[in-house]
Protein backbone atom coordinates (compact mmCIF):
# COMPACT_ATOMS: atom_id res chain seq x y z
CA UNK A 1 0.00 0.00 0.00
CA UNK A 2 1.38 3.43 -0.98
CA UNK A 3 0.61 6.05 1.60
CA UNK A 4 -0.58 9.47 0.50
CA UNK A 5 2.55 11.44 1.46
CA UNK A 6 4.77 8.79 -0.13
CA UNK A 7 2.75 8.90 -3.34
CA UNK A 8 2.95 12.70 -3.45
CA UNK A 9 6.73 12.47 -3.00
CA UNK A 10 6.89 9.97 -5.87
CA UNK A 11 5.00 12.44 -8.08
CA UNK A 12 7.39 15.23 -7.18
CA UNK A 13 10.48 13.10 -7.84
CA UNK A 14 9.15 11.45 -11.01
CA UNK A 15 11.36 11.73 -14.13
CA UNK A 16 10.39 14.23 -16.81
CA UNK A 17 9.50 11.43 -19.20
CA UNK A 18 6.96 9.95 -16.79
CA UNK A 19 3.44 10.52 -18.09
CA UNK A 20 0.51 11.23 -15.82
CA UNK A 21 -3.02 12.05 -16.84
CA UNK A 22 -3.24 15.70 -17.80
CA UNK A 23 -6.19 17.74 -16.72
CA UNK A 24 -8.57 18.20 -19.65
CA UNK A 25 -11.92 19.85 -19.93
CA UNK A 26 -14.15 19.47 -16.91
CA UNK A 27 -17.19 17.20 -16.91
CA UNK A 28 -19.35 20.30 -16.66
CA UNK A 29 -17.77 21.74 -19.81
CA UNK A 30 -18.02 18.47 -21.72
CA UNK A 31 -21.64 17.90 -20.77
CA UNK A 32 -22.54 21.46 -21.72
CA UNK A 33 -20.59 21.22 -24.98
CA UNK A 34 -22.35 17.98 -25.86
CA UNK A 35 -25.75 19.45 -25.06
CA UNK A 36 -25.10 22.61 -27.09
CA UNK A 37 -23.66 20.51 -29.91
CA UNK A 38 -26.83 18.44 -30.10
CA UNK A 39 -29.01 21.57 -30.00
CA UNK A 40 -26.88 23.19 -32.73
CA UNK A 41 -27.08 20.06 -34.88
CA UNK A 42 -30.85 19.95 -34.41
CA UNK A 43 -31.14 23.62 -35.38
CA UNK A 44 -28.88 23.14 -38.41
CA UNK A 45 -30.69 20.08 -39.72
CA UNK A 46 -34.13 21.56 -39.07
CA UNK A 47 -33.18 24.94 -40.56
CA UNK A 48 -31.63 23.38 -43.68
CA UNK A 49 -34.65 21.17 -44.33
CA UNK A 50 -37.09 24.03 -43.75
CA UNK A 51 -35.03 26.37 -45.94
CA UNK A 52 -34.92 23.89 -48.84
CA UNK A 53 -38.66 23.29 -48.51
CA UNK A 54 -39.33 27.02 -48.53
CA UNK A 55 -37.16 27.51 -51.63
CA UNK A 56 -39.05 24.70 -53.34
CA UNK A 57 -42.36 26.23 -52.27
CA UNK A 58 -41.24 29.66 -53.51
CA UNK A 59 -40.24 28.27 -56.90
CA UNK A 60 -43.57 26.47 -57.23
CA UNK A 61 -45.49 29.61 -56.22
CA UNK A 62 -43.68 31.79 -58.79
CA UNK A 63 -44.16 29.26 -61.57
CA UNK A 64 -47.84 28.80 -60.69
CA UNK A 65 -48.40 32.57 -60.71
CA UNK A 66 -46.75 32.95 -64.11
CA UNK A 67 -48.70 30.00 -65.55
CA UNK A 68 -51.99 31.51 -64.34
CA UNK A 69 -51.04 34.80 -65.95
CA UNK A 70 -50.48 32.97 -69.24
CA UNK A 71 -53.89 31.30 -68.96
CA UNK A 72 -55.57 34.64 -68.18
CA UNK A 73 -53.86 36.24 -71.18
CA UNK A 74 -55.01 33.41 -73.44
CA UNK A 75 -58.59 33.85 -72.25
CA UNK A 76 -58.35 37.61 -72.80
CA UNK A 77 -56.89 37.14 -76.28
CA UNK A 78 -59.71 34.77 -77.25
CA UNK A 79 -62.37 37.19 -76.04
CA UNK A 80 -60.73 40.12 -77.77
CA UNK A 81 -60.49 38.13 -81.04
CA UNK A 82 -64.20 37.28 -80.84
CA UNK A 83 -65.20 40.90 -80.25
CA UNK A 84 -63.00 42.29 -83.04
CA UNK A 85 -64.75 43.57 -86.20
CA UNK A 86 -63.66 44.44 -89.68
CA UNK A 87 -63.96 48.13 -88.81
CA UNK A 88 -61.84 47.72 -85.71
CA UNK A 89 -59.49 44.77 -86.26
CA UNK A 90 -57.54 43.37 -83.25
CA UNK A 91 -53.95 44.57 -83.18
CA UNK A 92 -51.00 43.46 -81.09
CA UNK A 93 -50.64 46.84 -79.47
CA UNK A 94 -54.29 46.93 -78.42
CA UNK A 95 -54.15 43.36 -77.03
CA UNK A 96 -50.94 44.08 -75.13
CA UNK A 97 -52.30 47.30 -73.73
CA UNK A 98 -55.55 45.68 -72.62
CA UNK A 99 -53.71 42.75 -71.01
CA UNK A 100 -51.36 45.01 -69.08
CA UNK A 101 -54.24 47.18 -67.93
CA UNK A 102 -56.07 44.18 -66.48
CA UNK A 103 -53.03 42.60 -64.82
CA UNK A 104 -51.95 43.54 -61.32
CA UNK A 105 -48.42 42.31 -60.70
CA UNK A 106 -47.50 40.79 -57.33
CA UNK A 107 -44.66 42.01 -55.21
CA UNK A 108 -41.32 41.57 -56.99
CA UNK A 109 -43.25 40.94 -60.22
CA UNK A 110 -43.10 43.15 -63.29
CA UNK A 111 -44.33 43.11 -66.92
CA UNK A 112 -43.24 44.50 -70.23
CA UNK A 113 -44.58 44.43 -73.77
CA UNK A 114 -42.43 44.79 -76.85
CA UNK A 115 -43.45 45.37 -80.43
CA UNK A 116 -40.98 45.03 -83.26
CA UNK A 117 -38.11 44.59 -80.73
CA UNK A 118 -38.92 47.87 -79.02
CA UNK A 119 -40.47 48.53 -75.65
CA UNK A 120 -44.09 49.53 -76.28
CA UNK A 121 -45.90 49.32 -72.95
CA UNK A 122 -44.63 49.17 -69.37
CA UNK A 123 -46.29 48.59 -66.02
CA UNK A 124 -47.83 51.45 -64.05
CA UNK A 125 -45.56 53.50 -61.83
CA UNK A 126 -46.87 51.82 -58.68
CA UNK A 127 -45.21 48.58 -59.77
CA UNK A 128 -41.75 48.45 -58.17
CA UNK A 129 -40.12 45.81 -60.31
CA UNK A 130 -39.06 47.49 -63.54
CA UNK A 131 -37.49 45.02 -66.03
CA UNK A 132 -37.24 47.76 -68.64
CA UNK A 133 -34.52 49.39 -66.52
CA UNK A 134 -32.28 46.33 -66.79
CA UNK A 135 -30.29 46.45 -70.07
CA UNK A 136 -29.44 42.77 -69.69
CA UNK A 137 -33.12 41.83 -69.60
CA UNK A 138 -33.91 44.01 -72.65
CA UNK A 139 -31.02 42.44 -74.56
CA UNK A 140 -32.34 38.96 -73.73
CA UNK A 141 -35.88 39.92 -74.78
CA UNK A 142 -34.67 41.26 -78.12
CA UNK A 143 -32.19 38.54 -79.01
CA UNK A 144 -33.10 35.34 -77.15
CA UNK A 145 -36.81 35.38 -76.40
CA UNK A 146 -38.66 32.59 -78.30
CA UNK A 147 -40.91 33.83 -81.14
CA UNK A 148 -43.13 30.81 -81.71
CA UNK A 149 -44.25 29.42 -78.35
CA UNK A 150 -44.82 30.37 -74.73
CA UNK A 151 -41.80 29.54 -72.60
CA UNK A 152 -41.06 29.72 -68.85
CA UNK A 153 -37.38 30.10 -68.07
CA UNK A 154 -34.76 31.65 -65.80
CA UNK A 155 -32.90 34.69 -67.12
CA UNK A 156 -29.78 35.80 -65.27
CA UNK A 157 -28.41 39.32 -65.79
CA UNK A 158 -25.76 41.45 -64.17
CA UNK A 159 -28.39 43.14 -61.97
CA UNK A 160 -30.61 40.21 -60.97
CA UNK A 161 -31.94 36.80 -61.85
CA UNK A 162 -35.46 36.65 -63.28
CA UNK A 163 -38.04 33.95 -63.60
CA UNK A 164 -39.72 34.95 -66.88
CA UNK A 165 -42.58 33.75 -69.04
CA UNK A 166 -42.50 35.10 -72.61
CA UNK A 167 -45.76 35.14 -74.58
CA UNK A 168 -45.36 35.77 -78.36
CA UNK A 169 -48.42 37.21 -80.11
CA UNK A 170 -49.50 35.58 -83.40
CA UNK A 171 -52.52 37.23 -85.06
CA UNK A 172 -54.42 36.33 -88.21
CA UNK A 173 -53.43 39.41 -90.22
CA UNK A 174 -49.80 40.26 -90.67
CA UNK A 175 -48.45 42.10 -87.58
CA UNK A 176 -44.97 43.10 -86.46
CA UNK A 177 -43.46 40.67 -83.89
CA UNK A 178 -44.81 41.37 -80.41
CA UNK A 179 -44.18 39.84 -76.97
CA UNK A 180 -45.63 40.10 -73.51
CA UNK A 181 -43.12 39.43 -70.72
CA UNK A 182 -44.17 38.65 -67.17
CA UNK A 183 -41.15 38.42 -64.86
CA UNK A 184 -40.41 37.80 -61.19
CA UNK A 185 -37.28 39.23 -59.61
CA UNK A 186 -36.03 35.86 -58.34
CA UNK A 187 -33.08 37.52 -56.60
CA UNK A 188 -35.39 39.76 -54.55
CA UNK A 189 -37.64 36.81 -53.70
CA UNK A 190 -34.61 34.80 -52.59
CA UNK A 191 -33.33 37.71 -50.50
CA UNK A 192 -36.70 38.01 -48.74
CA UNK A 193 -36.55 34.30 -47.98
CA UNK A 194 -32.96 34.63 -46.79
CA UNK A 195 -33.91 37.46 -44.45
CA UNK A 196 -36.51 35.20 -42.86
CA UNK A 197 -33.94 32.45 -42.55
CA UNK A 198 -31.45 34.88 -41.00
CA UNK A 199 -34.08 35.73 -38.41
CA UNK A 200 -34.34 32.00 -37.72
CA UNK A 201 -30.55 31.85 -37.30
CA UNK A 202 -30.53 34.84 -34.93
CA UNK A 203 -33.32 33.34 -32.85
CA UNK A 204 -31.41 30.06 -32.78
CA UNK A 205 -28.26 31.82 -31.56
CA UNK A 206 -30.22 33.57 -28.82
CA UNK A 207 -31.72 30.22 -27.79
CA UNK A 208 -28.25 28.66 -27.78
CA UNK A 209 -26.93 31.45 -25.56
CA UNK A 210 -29.85 31.14 -23.16
CA UNK A 211 -29.57 27.34 -23.21
CA UNK A 212 -25.82 27.60 -22.62
CA UNK A 213 -26.22 29.92 -19.64
CA UNK A 214 -29.09 27.88 -18.18
CA UNK A 215 -27.28 24.61 -18.90
CA UNK A 216 -24.12 25.88 -17.23
CA UNK A 217 -26.06 26.64 -14.06
CA UNK A 218 -28.11 23.43 -14.17
CA UNK A 219 -25.16 21.15 -14.94
CA UNK A 220 -23.20 22.86 -12.20
CA UNK A 221 -26.06 22.19 -9.78
CA UNK A 222 -26.36 18.56 -10.93
CA UNK A 223 -22.60 18.00 -10.64
CA UNK A 224 -22.27 19.71 -7.28
CA UNK A 225 -21.84 16.35 -5.50
CA UNK A 226 -18.93 15.61 -7.85
CA UNK A 227 -17.34 18.96 -7.02
CA UNK A 228 -17.85 18.29 -3.32
CA UNK A 229 -16.30 14.86 -3.81
CA UNK A 230 -13.28 16.44 -5.50
CA UNK A 231 -12.87 19.11 -2.80
CA UNK A 232 -13.28 16.57 -0.02
CA UNK A 233 -10.75 14.24 -1.64
CA UNK A 234 -8.26 17.12 -1.74
CA UNK A 235 -8.72 17.74 1.98
CA UNK A 236 -8.34 14.10 2.93
CA UNK A 237 -4.90 13.09 4.06
CA UNK A 238 -3.45 10.19 5.97
CA UNK A 239 -3.68 12.15 9.21
CA UNK A 240 -7.22 13.49 8.62
CA UNK A 241 -9.89 11.16 7.29
CA UNK A 242 -12.80 12.91 8.99
CA UNK A 243 -13.97 14.91 5.96
CA UNK A 244 -17.32 13.86 4.49
CA UNK A 245 -19.27 14.97 1.43
CA UNK A 246 -22.52 16.87 1.81
CA UNK A 247 -25.43 14.87 0.39
CA UNK A 248 -27.32 17.03 -2.14
CA UNK A 249 -30.60 15.90 -3.69
CA UNK A 250 -32.07 12.43 -3.97
CA UNK A 251 -30.76 11.28 -7.37
CA UNK A 252 -28.02 8.91 -8.53
CA UNK A 253 -25.29 11.38 -7.57
CA UNK A 254 -26.73 11.59 -4.07
CA UNK A 255 -26.54 7.80 -3.86
CA UNK A 256 -22.95 8.00 -5.11
CA UNK A 257 -22.20 10.55 -2.39
CA UNK A 258 -23.69 8.28 0.28
CA UNK A 259 -21.66 5.35 -1.08
CA UNK A 260 -18.43 7.38 -1.07
CA UNK A 261 -19.13 8.60 2.47
CA UNK A 262 -19.67 5.00 3.56
CA UNK A 263 -16.38 4.07 1.87
CA UNK A 264 -14.63 6.92 3.72
CA UNK A 265 -16.14 5.65 6.97
CA UNK A 266 -14.70 2.21 6.30
CA UNK A 267 -11.32 3.67 5.33
CA UNK A 268 -11.25 5.86 8.44
CA UNK A 269 -12.27 2.95 10.67
CA UNK A 270 -9.61 0.79 9.07
CA UNK A 271 -6.94 3.46 9.52
CA UNK A 272 -7.96 4.16 13.11
CA UNK A 273 -8.04 0.44 13.83
CA UNK A 274 -4.65 0.03 12.20
CA UNK A 275 -3.10 2.86 14.24
CA UNK A 276 -4.68 1.56 17.43
CA UNK A 277 -3.50 -1.95 16.67
CA UNK A 278 0.04 -0.81 16.01
CA UNK A 279 0.08 1.31 19.16
CA UNK A 280 -1.39 -1.46 21.28
CA UNK A 281 0.83 -4.17 19.81
CA UNK A 282 3.88 -2.03 20.35
CA UNK A 283 2.84 -1.41 23.92
CA UNK A 284 1.97 -5.04 24.63
CA UNK A 285 5.09 -6.51 23.01
CA UNK A 286 7.40 -4.04 24.71
CA UNK A 287 6.85 -5.67 28.11
CA UNK A 288 7.80 -9.29 27.22
CA UNK A 289 10.71 -8.08 25.09
CA UNK A 290 11.98 -5.95 27.98
CA UNK A 291 11.58 -8.86 30.40
CA UNK A 292 13.47 -11.28 28.18
CA UNK A 293 16.18 -8.75 27.40
CA UNK A 294 16.60 -7.80 31.06
CA UNK A 295 16.95 -11.38 32.26
CA UNK A 296 19.38 -12.26 29.50
CA UNK A 297 21.52 -9.24 30.30
CA UNK A 298 21.59 -10.01 34.04
CA UNK A 299 21.98 -13.77 33.60
CA UNK A 300 25.21 -15.33 34.87
CA UNK A 301 26.21 -17.78 32.10
CA UNK A 302 28.42 -19.67 34.61
CA UNK A 303 25.52 -20.29 37.01
CA UNK A 304 23.39 -23.23 35.72
CA UNK A 305 20.50 -22.39 38.05
CA UNK A 306 20.40 -18.79 36.86
CA UNK A 307 20.55 -19.93 33.22
CA UNK A 308 17.66 -22.34 33.69
CA UNK A 309 15.60 -19.74 35.47
CA UNK A 310 16.23 -17.14 32.73
CA UNK A 311 15.42 -19.73 30.07
CA UNK A 312 12.08 -20.57 31.67
CA UNK A 313 11.18 -16.88 31.93
CA UNK A 314 12.16 -16.24 28.28
CA UNK A 315 10.16 -19.23 27.02
CA UNK A 316 7.11 -18.15 29.02
CA UNK A 317 7.27 -14.64 27.59
CA UNK A 318 7.80 -15.99 24.07
CA UNK A 319 4.75 -18.24 24.50
CA UNK A 320 2.72 -15.22 25.54
CA UNK A 321 4.00 -13.32 22.49
CA UNK A 322 3.07 -16.24 20.23
CA UNK A 323 -0.40 -16.35 21.78
CA UNK A 324 -0.73 -12.60 21.22
CA UNK A 325 0.35 -12.90 17.57
CA UNK A 326 -2.19 -15.66 16.90
CA UNK A 327 -4.96 -13.50 18.35
CA UNK A 328 -3.83 -10.56 16.22
CA UNK A 329 -3.97 -12.72 13.10
CA UNK A 330 -7.53 -13.71 14.00
CA UNK A 331 -8.52 -10.06 14.43
CA UNK A 332 -6.84 -9.11 11.16
CA UNK A 333 -8.87 -11.79 9.36
CA UNK A 334 -12.11 -10.55 10.95
CA UNK A 335 -12.31 -7.78 8.34
CA UNK A 336 -12.41 -10.29 5.51
CA UNK A 337 -15.70 -11.21 3.84
CA UNK A 338 -15.11 -14.92 4.37
CA UNK A 339 -14.23 -14.56 8.06
CA UNK A 340 -17.52 -16.28 8.88
CA UNK A 341 -19.15 -18.87 6.64
CA UNK A 342 -22.71 -19.37 7.89
CA UNK A 343 -24.36 -22.73 7.34
CA UNK A 344 -27.60 -24.21 8.64
CA UNK A 345 -26.66 -25.35 12.16
CA UNK A 346 -28.67 -27.16 14.83
CA UNK A 347 -28.26 -24.93 17.89
CA UNK A 348 -29.11 -27.70 20.36
CA UNK A 349 -26.44 -30.02 19.00
CA UNK A 350 -23.95 -27.13 18.92
CA UNK A 351 -24.63 -26.40 22.60
CA UNK A 352 -23.98 -30.03 23.55
CA UNK A 353 -20.68 -30.00 21.69
CA UNK A 354 -19.72 -26.74 23.40
CA UNK A 355 -20.37 -28.30 26.80
CA UNK A 356 -18.12 -31.26 25.99
CA UNK A 357 -15.32 -29.00 24.78
CA UNK A 358 -15.56 -26.62 27.76
CA UNK A 359 -15.22 -29.25 30.53
CA UNK A 360 -11.40 -29.58 30.19
CA UNK A 361 -10.98 -25.83 30.69
CA UNK A 362 -11.33 -26.07 34.48
CA UNK A 363 -12.67 -27.88 37.53
CA UNK A 364 -16.13 -26.35 37.50
CA UNK A 365 -19.73 -27.52 37.61
CA UNK A 366 -20.79 -27.24 33.99
CA UNK A 367 -24.49 -27.06 33.21
CA UNK A 368 -26.92 -26.02 30.49
CA UNK A 369 -29.33 -23.44 31.81
CA UNK A 370 -31.70 -23.29 28.86
CA UNK A 371 -31.67 -25.14 25.59
CA UNK A 372 -33.53 -24.21 22.43
CA UNK A 373 -33.94 -26.62 19.56
CA UNK A 374 -33.69 -24.56 16.38
CA UNK A 375 -31.77 -24.39 13.13
CA UNK A 376 -29.94 -21.13 12.36
CA UNK A 377 -27.52 -19.87 9.73
CA UNK A 378 -24.30 -19.36 11.72
CA UNK A 379 -20.65 -20.31 11.43
CA UNK A 380 -20.37 -23.18 13.96
CA UNK A 381 -16.57 -22.97 14.19
CA UNK A 382 -16.53 -19.22 14.94
CA UNK A 383 -19.43 -19.51 17.39
CA UNK A 384 -17.56 -22.35 19.12
CA UNK A 385 -14.42 -20.18 19.25
CA UNK A 386 -16.33 -17.27 20.78
CA UNK A 387 -18.23 -19.36 23.32
CA UNK A 388 -15.07 -21.22 24.43
CA UNK A 389 -13.35 -17.87 24.89
CA UNK A 390 -16.19 -16.78 27.16
CA UNK A 391 -15.94 -20.09 29.02
CA UNK A 392 -12.19 -19.63 29.39
CA UNK A 393 -12.75 -16.16 30.87
CA UNK A 394 -15.35 -17.61 33.23
CA UNK A 395 -12.86 -20.22 34.44
CA UNK A 396 -10.14 -17.61 34.80
CA UNK A 397 -12.18 -15.38 37.11
CA UNK A 398 -14.10 -17.95 39.13
CA UNK A 399 -13.16 -20.36 41.91
CA UNK A 400 -12.76 -24.11 41.64
CA UNK A 401 -16.03 -25.97 42.09
CA UNK A 402 -18.19 -22.96 41.17
CA UNK A 403 -20.90 -23.29 38.56
CA UNK A 404 -20.63 -22.12 34.95
CA UNK A 405 -23.86 -22.20 32.98
CA UNK A 406 -24.32 -22.05 29.22
CA UNK A 407 -27.58 -21.65 27.37
CA UNK A 408 -29.44 -20.54 24.27
CA UNK A 409 -32.81 -18.93 23.68
CA UNK A 410 -34.72 -16.97 21.07
CA UNK A 411 -36.19 -13.48 21.37
CA UNK A 412 -38.36 -11.53 18.96
CA UNK A 413 -37.65 -7.83 18.47
CA UNK A 414 -40.20 -5.06 17.87
CA UNK A 415 -39.80 -5.41 14.11
CA UNK A 416 -40.55 -9.14 14.34
CA UNK A 417 -36.89 -9.99 13.78
CA UNK A 418 -35.79 -13.17 15.53
CA UNK A 419 -32.59 -13.02 17.55
CA UNK A 420 -30.56 -16.00 18.67
CA UNK A 421 -28.99 -15.50 22.12
CA UNK A 422 -26.07 -17.60 23.35
CA UNK A 423 -24.85 -16.93 26.89
CA UNK A 424 -22.31 -17.99 29.50
CA UNK A 425 -22.88 -17.25 33.22
CA UNK A 426 -20.31 -17.68 35.97
CA UNK A 427 -20.09 -17.17 39.72
CA UNK A 428 -16.80 -15.32 39.61
CA UNK A 429 -15.44 -12.03 40.89
CA UNK A 430 -17.63 -9.94 38.56
CA UNK A 431 -16.79 -6.83 36.60
CA UNK A 432 -17.10 -3.25 37.76
CA UNK A 433 -19.59 -1.10 35.86
CA UNK A 434 -16.82 1.24 34.74
CA UNK A 435 -14.99 -1.68 33.14
CA UNK A 436 -17.91 -3.38 31.39
CA UNK A 437 -17.56 -1.36 28.17
CA UNK A 438 -13.79 -1.28 27.87
CA UNK A 439 -13.23 -5.02 28.33
CA UNK A 440 -14.41 -5.62 24.75
CA UNK A 441 -11.86 -3.16 23.38
CA UNK A 442 -8.56 -4.31 22.00
CA UNK A 443 -6.25 -5.02 24.97
CA UNK A 444 -8.99 -3.78 27.27
CA UNK A 445 -8.78 -5.18 30.79
CA UNK A 446 -10.74 -4.81 33.99
CA UNK A 447 -9.16 -3.71 37.23
CA UNK A 448 -9.42 -7.21 38.62
CA UNK A 449 -7.40 -8.80 35.80
CA UNK A 450 -3.72 -9.47 35.58
CA UNK A 451 -1.54 -8.57 32.65
CA UNK A 452 -0.08 -12.04 32.48
CA UNK A 453 -3.52 -13.60 32.10
CA UNK A 454 -4.09 -13.83 28.36
CA UNK A 455 -3.35 -11.45 25.52
CA UNK A 456 -6.13 -8.97 26.25
CA UNK A 457 -7.69 -9.74 22.86
CA UNK A 458 -10.05 -12.58 23.76
CA UNK A 459 -13.21 -10.53 24.28
CA UNK A 460 -12.33 -8.33 21.33
CA UNK A 461 -12.24 -11.47 19.17
CA UNK A 462 -15.64 -12.49 20.57
CA UNK A 463 -16.98 -9.05 19.63
CA UNK A 464 -15.51 -9.36 16.10
CA UNK A 465 -17.17 -12.77 15.63
CA UNK A 466 -20.53 -11.42 16.79
CA UNK A 467 -20.26 -8.38 14.49
CA UNK A 468 -19.33 -10.63 11.57
CA UNK A 469 -22.68 -12.36 12.19
CA UNK A 470 -24.38 -8.91 12.16
CA UNK A 471 -24.82 -9.24 15.91
CA UNK A 472 -23.27 -8.01 19.14
CA UNK A 473 -21.94 -9.15 22.51
CA UNK A 474 -22.76 -7.71 25.91
CA UNK A 475 -22.23 -8.37 29.59
CA UNK A 476 -24.27 -8.11 32.75
CA UNK A 477 -22.20 -8.34 35.92
CA UNK A 478 -22.17 -7.63 39.65
CA UNK A 479 -18.91 -7.48 41.58
CA UNK A 480 -18.60 -10.48 43.84
CA UNK A 481 -21.64 -12.22 42.35
CA UNK A 482 -20.67 -13.17 38.80
CA UNK A 483 -21.04 -12.22 35.14
CA UNK A 484 -23.26 -13.20 32.25
CA UNK A 485 -21.91 -12.72 28.71
CA UNK A 486 -24.51 -12.78 25.93
CA UNK A 487 -23.97 -13.07 22.17
CA UNK A 488 -26.98 -11.89 20.15
CA UNK A 489 -27.24 -12.81 16.47
CA UNK A 490 -30.20 -11.78 14.27
CA UNK A 491 -31.05 -14.69 12.01
CA UNK A 492 -33.85 -16.70 10.46
CA UNK A 493 -34.65 -19.56 12.82
CA UNK A 494 -36.55 -22.78 12.35
CA UNK A 495 -37.69 -23.36 15.90
CA UNK A 496 -38.47 -26.86 17.09
CA UNK A 497 -38.81 -27.07 20.90
CA UNK A 498 -37.23 -25.79 24.09
CA UNK A 499 -35.75 -27.91 26.85
CA UNK A 500 -35.53 -27.00 30.55
CA UNK A 501 -32.38 -26.49 32.55
CA UNK A 502 -30.07 -29.50 32.67
CA UNK A 503 -27.12 -30.22 34.93
CA UNK A 504 -24.05 -31.95 33.52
Amino acid sequence: MIRIPEFAQQLANAPEGTKYARRGFSVRTRVLAGMLGLITLAFAVTGTVVYLLQVQTMDARIDDSLKRSVQEFQVLAARSADSATAAEPLTAEVLLYTAMQQTLPARHEGMLSMVNDSVRWTAPEIVQMRPENDPGFIAWAVNDAPDERVMLQTVPTSQATYRVVSIPLTLAQPQPPAHLFLAYDYTAEKQALNRGFMMYVLVGLVILLVAGASGWLLVGKFLRPVALLRDTARKISESDLSQRIEVVGRDDLAELTITVNAMLDRVENAMVSQRQLLDDVGHELRTPVTIVQGHLELMDPLDPEDVNQSREIALAELDRMSFLINDLVTLANSNRVDFVQPVATNIGTLLDELLDKARPLGDRVWRIGHRVEATADVDPQRITQAMLQLCSNAVKFSADGSTITMGTNITTEADNEQVLRLWVRDEGVGIAVADQDRIFERFGRGHNSKRTEGSGLGLNIVSAIAEAHRGSVGVSSDVGVGSTFVIEIPTCLEREEDEPDTDH
